[in-house]
């Protein structure tokens, strides 16, 4: 089994990083039993029409299953019409035998290895786009969710293995990129600080996307054009 990670791919626009000369492995891996995670924006579900029904095949056709967090430039409202089911102990949304997403606030355990996922973040272009078009409200966790986050993390104390979300905590925002992005303190942020500074969220290692750079920080990593091999 082998998991690889890497950033936003907005659908068509950056999933050039997934060709075979940048990631070589998966002409011989296997759907069945390897993974590529998306830490959002994989803006596969856009349209419900052939825009969907052409990125979709291709992720298909892919030699690895596509697990995806939605990040803000997601259309939401249609990720939210999927069923709800149950996989590797917790809440997706399948949207193929070959992608599925990954829900908010969920621990999920991949061959011994434990995940926590968060996804959603907060658009800076908003006034640039159309709510129901191209920016949806949901880009942002709801009440529940994030109580459904603290609820999942407690079970297992605290401890999981990787995190994986589409924005950073605050303070490795306020620390590392300061000046060099466009974005906005808000909930969210704050909220994966308090993960950390109020309930001591043990981790080995973050990642995150949204910001379209590669940078690492300790156990943060920042993933955009790369595919980093997690397993």
């Amino acid at each position: 089994m082998s998991i690889y990670i890497t950033g936003d791919t907005h659908g068509m626009v950056d999933w050039e990083k997934l060709n075979t000369r940048k990631l070589p492995d998966q002409k011989h891996m296997d759907p069945g039993r390897d993974f590529l995670i998306v830490a959002g924006d994989f803006a596969g579900v856009w349209d419900g029409g052939d825009y969907d029904a052409y990125v979709q095949k291709v992720y298909n056709k892919r030699k690895f299953t596509t697990l995806f967090i939605d990040g803000n430039h997601e259309n939401h409202d249609l990720l939210d019409k999927y069923p709800v089911e149950e996989w590797n102990g917790g809440k997706v949304h399948k949207i193929s035998d070959h992608i599925i997403h990954l829900m908010r606030g969920q621990v999920f355990e991949i061959d011994g290895i434990k995940f926590f996922t968060m996804g959603g973040a907060e658009s800076t272009d908003k006034d640039l786009r159309k709510e129901g078009e191209s920016w949806w409200a949901r880009e942002m966790p709801s009440d529940e969710e994030y109580e459904e986050a603290l609820r999942n993390l407690e079970v297992v104390n605290f401890k999981v293995d990787i995190v994986i979300t589409h924005c950073a905590p605050e303070g490795y925002i306020g620390n590392h990129l300061a000046g060099k992005v466009i974005r906005s303190r808000n909930r969210l942020t704050e909220f994966f600080d308090s993960l950390i500074t109020e309930h001591g969220l043990e981790f080995n290692h973050w990642y995150f996307g949204h910001y379209h750079r590669d940078l690492d920080w300790d156990r943060f990593s920042l993933v955009f054009g790369r595919v980093l091999p997690l397993v």
